[in-house]
């Protein structure tokens, strides 16, 4: 559906892809190219806005989501990156993130029953967290400080 038969999807007006020049249009063709995706989506094209932005989020993003395609080597496989991303998400939230990380997830390989496993843990902890903090509850665990 165009764009003028609907809702704008932000608060500013995004970047469309045929309107991107220069470092937007690089970092575009970089986004869709990693990702293995035909579009880019809408959170890039409204950080596209200001192309320093965009570019700012973009490595970092592609730093510890996409490592490989940053140079370096990951400690974390792609499934558990998305699944960390995807807890963050849902306990901030935000429904725009929690949907790309989901499709992200099974995209890798997680099964419904998977994602529901995850929310259950997402849940409880986001629970636990909020009763241990109410009653500011002192550490008795702590995790050992690797020495030199």
């Amino acid at each position: 559906m165009a764009e003028g038969n609907r809702s704008p999807i932000a608060t500013v007006r995004a970047v469309s892809e045929a309107e991107a020049t220069g470092k937007v249009a690089a970092i575009f063709e970089e986004i869709r190219t990693i990702k293995g995706i035909d579009f880019v989506p809408n959170i890039w094209r409204v950080l596209a806005t200001n192309p320093d932005h965009l570019e700012s989020v973009w490595m970092r993003l592609k730093t510890w989501m996409h490592p490989e395609a940053a140079g370096r080597t990951a400690q974390l496989d792609p499934l558990t990156r998305e699944l960390i991303a995807l807890a963050v998400s849902a306990t901030n939230g935000c429904a725009y993130c929690i949907n790309s990380h989901t499709a992200a997830a099974m995209k890798l390989g997680l099964s419904p029953e998977a994602l529901g496993e995850a929310m259950a843990i997402i849940g409880l902890f986001n629970s636990t967290n909020a009763i241990a903090d109410g009653y500011q509850i002192e550490p008795d665990v702590r995790p050992p400080v690797q020495q030199e």
